[in-house]
């Protein structure tokens, strides 16, 4: 199954997330087996994140959940909402994405 989980960070967070940059880094490397897609949600200009987005394949929710629990970010404090929602894989096109 598919996950989607999107977070929002909280005001005032950028410092924490530069702080928690390379460890978040570092954890999704090592969640490679389950992680299909990754990225930071930005303000229309791209100059600041305003969250983060993931795609999950795990077997539950609660999979799901402990992906997100253990990610360094989540753990700083950097989100002030999460929410996760199954979704299906209706368009798969990743070479668009290339070189965004």
């Amino acid at each position: 199954m598919l996950w989607a989980i999107s977070c929002v960070d909280k005001p005032k967070s950028a410092a924490i997330r530069e702080k928690f940059m390379q460890p978040h880094r570092d954890y999704l490397q090592s969640q490679k087996g389950i992680l299909v897609l990754a990225g930071a949600t930005q303000t229309d200009d791209g100059t600041q994140a305003t969250g983060s987005l993931f795609v999950v394949h795990v077997n539950s929710r609660a999979e799901a959940r402990a992906f997100s629990d253990g990610d360094p970010f989540t753990k700083a404090g950097v989100f002030a909402s999460i929410t996760i929602t199954r979704m299906r894989k209706g368009q798969w096109n990743p070479a668009t994405a290339e070189g965004a």
